[in-house]
């Protein structure tokens, strides 16, 4: 007597999926995907459902691959609409990531943390921002490890604070301009001199005076709850404020060279200062005009003159070329070997179009 191979009917294995979980009216409800979708059918960047999901198909439990039943769907959805409900679970869902998926959102929120700190930090020495990849090297320097359960700027702020104690950063001042009563001028004024804050420049004609000034982002909750009192406004004329240019890093050898030693806290905190100073990872506190009108490009490797030239000069085809050449790894060009190069690339350009 022959068997029959026994199949079950409520059951459908899949494997190598990414799970995205919801539980409703205590009832738990998942859907299979394929790894590293799901991020970017949330973040906008996939359009097709068809590539996200595995199958259109609400279950129990993936990994026994067991289906979810009719009455449940209807009783927590309201439908039995399967791609409706895989919609809603795909949105609302909590993702059970694993592998490539972890390792994408994790560098993914380590970027966007590094990108608030540089937005809201400055160096001390010089008032001039980091770049992001001075950030990003800093921050594995004090072995910041990302948590995904925290907001990114949360993450960041405490990123700051740690990173006040070893390098010279600090928070990026605000640019206020504060409107009071003429009366009330004298109480200001003492109220600024308490917060250490700096007066820019001050307008007293008219009966409603006012004054622009720079001051730390955290006492801006204190400053509007001074200005509500004095019967004054208050308006925020930048969020960020800092000298024109960026701090420069080497950013293939300084790594190496201030790498701290596994001395004493306060002796390797030093060195690396000393190192960071030596390397001008901050840009050079100038002693006189000239050298405040130069500024240098580390791309190019070139002093191409004031700030207007040194922002012209992001625009054109040497520094755009040489950009290219640094993600390659390959050496900078001057202005007459780049123009010389980009000759023979269209020259190349210009014989693939003939056929022979």
């Amino acid at each position: 007597m022959s068997k029959s191979l026994v199949q079950p009917i409520g059951q459908k294995r899949l494997t190598n999926v990414a799970i995205v979980r919801l539980k409703k009216h205590g009832v738990r409800f998942e859907i299979a995907c394929y790894k590293n979708k799901v991020l970017s059918w949330r973040s906008g960047v996939e359009k097709d459902l068809d590539e996200v999901l595995q199958s259109q198909t609400v279950y129990s439990n993936v990994s026994k691959g067991i289906l979810a039943k009719s009455k449940d769907l209807i009783a927590a959805f309201g439908t039995d609409d399967q791609s409706k409900i895989c919609l809603e679970i795909l949105d609302k869902g909590e993702l059970q990531v694993a592998g490539k998926e972890r390792e994408s959102q994790l560098s993914s929120q380590f970027r966007d943390i590094a990108t608030i700190v540089m937005q809201k930090t400055i160096n001390s020495e010089t008032q001039r921002p980091y770049t992001i990849s001075m950030i990003e090297r800093l921050m594995h320097e004090i072995h910041f490890a990302v948590d995904p359960n925290k907001s990114s700027k949360k993450q960041a702020l405490e990123v700051i604070r740690e990173l006040q104690k070893h390098f010279p950063i600090r928070r990026s001042p605000m640019r206020l301009r504060l409107i009071v009563p003429e009366k009330n001028i004298p109480t200001l004024m003492e109220k600024l001199n308490v917060w250490n804050a700096t007066v820019t420049s001050k307008d007293e004609s008219g009966s409603h005076p006012s004054v622009v000034c720079e001051m730390e982002p955290g006492l801006f909750r204190d400053c509007d709850a001074v200005m509500r009192n004095l019967q004054g406004r208050l308006e925020i004329l930048a969020v960020s404020v800092h000298a024109e240019g960026d701090a420069h890093v080497d950013e293939y050898e300084l790594m190496e060279e201030f790498a701290p030693s596994s001395t004493k806290e306060s002796d390797s905190v030093a060195q690396l200062g000393e190192k960071l100073h030596r390397h001008g990872i901050s840009a050079e506190n100038s002693s006189s005009e000239d050298q405040v009108k130069q500024n240098r490009c580390t791309t190019c490797d070139a002093v191409v003159g004031d700030a207007k030239q040194y922002r012209e000069h992001f625009k054109s085809e040497w520094h755009k070329h040489n950009l290219k050449r640094k993600t390659r790894q390959l050496p900078p060009l001057t202005a007459e070997e780049c123009l010389a190069d980009l000759e023979v690339g269209d020259s190349k350009a210009d014989l693939k179009e003939y056929s022979f």
